[in-house]
């Protein structure tokens, strides 16, 4: 196997606080320990279109407290094809680059996978998305700052809530995984979440006017996870409808909660994935994510990685419950 000498950098998918900080680590990690470092810009599209430059320290000076990424990101097309990753291998090749880091979710780590087994090349995946859905990491990249967000919000709105007795459903992010929402929810003092992970047969909502709504108590928050079908907007208009002595609100946050100066746990967590990455690089790891459980730094294969049943904790939907009365 040939010696790596340079290291390719990309941030891939939706934003999340704490990529600048990723991407600093990497390229200062990268450099201390003798290789080169290139920024693709723009995801898996600037390596089609081979927009890629060289970095040094000075490029990464001053980003660690900065929301969003400064390389850029996308969602690729033309990556999802054969041909558009031949072209990205390509290019990687006369970029003379020898492995890629990609900071993302679940797509984006899925594509590095995809990229390493078609062309036999060295990628680490970082994990890079508020969701917290990706599977070996106790936390990803850009979780708890969103998650601090959305609790900011919800304060805010709660203020609201009491003063006009109203009902109001705050609709996060996590299509697919509730941590957001639940942790939220009892980091806020919500009144319920309603997540996927607790899409059982019972009704959700049902369960929660049963329980929640009390004759001292008119005013609620209930924190929703964002769905195509049953979002908060759906729960608003039952509540309209099956119980219409209640006055009630849709606050969506959107994509408020992807912004924003990273906290410093999301710091801490792209320093110390970001030289972990480097490290797997130099113990000749390849096709893994680094992640993070127990505080210890560790080397998850991205195939386990990207599967879709991280384990969700079903003590906080008890806790929350138990909380909220």
């Amino acid at each position: 196997m040939a010696k790596i000498k340079t290291i390719g950098i990309l941030t891939s998918g939706g934003d999340a606080p704490g990529m600048n900080a990723a991407i600093r680590a990497v390229t200062r990690a990268g450099i201390y320990n003798g290789f080169e470092i290139k920024a693709v810009y723009r995801g898996y599209d600037g390596l089609i279109t081979d927009d890629i430059k060289p970095f040094t320290t000075e490029n990464v000076s001053g980003i660690i407290g900065q929301g969003g990424t400064i390389l850029k990101t996308a969602r690729s097309k033309a990556f999802a094809t054969v041909e558009g990753r031949k072209t990205a291998y390509d290019n990687l090749v006369k970029e003379g680059i020898d492995a890629l880091v990609v900071i993302g979710g679940n797509g984006s780590l899925t594509g590095a996978m995809k990229f390493a087994q078609e062309h036999d090349f060295c990628c680490i995946g970082l994990p890079g998305t508020i969701d917290n859905d990706l599977y070996g990491t106790d936390s990803t990249i850009g979780y708890d700052t969103t998650m601090n967000t959305i609790v900011e919000c919800v304060d805010r709105i709660r203020d609201t809530a009491q003063s006009h007795e109203r009902i109001f459903f705050v609709e996060v992010m996590g299509r697919d995984a509730g941590f957001l929402a639940q942790n939220s929810a009892i980091a806020s003092g919500a009144e319920a979440a309603i997540i996927p992970e607790d899409s059982t047969d019972v009704d959700q909502l049902a369960r929660f006017m049963e329980r929640g709504i009390r004759k001292s108590k008119r005013s609620c928050i209930v924190i929703v996870s964002e769905s195509p079908k049953c979002g908060a907007m759906y729960y608003a208009d039952r509540v309209r409808k099956e119980f219409p002595d209640y006055d009630v609100r849709v606050s969506i946050l959107g994509h408020l909660q992807r912004g924003g100066r990273p906290s410093a746990r999301d710091r801490i967590l792209a320093s110390s994935t970001g030289v972990g990455a480097v490290e797997a690089i130099m113990q000749g790891q390849r096709n893994i994510m680094v992640g993070v459980r127990n505080n210890e730094v560790v080397y998850v294969p991205l195939s386990e990685a990207i599967r879709s049943d991280k384990p969700f904790d079903r003590k906080l939907i008890k806790v929350l419950d138990e909380l909220s009365i």
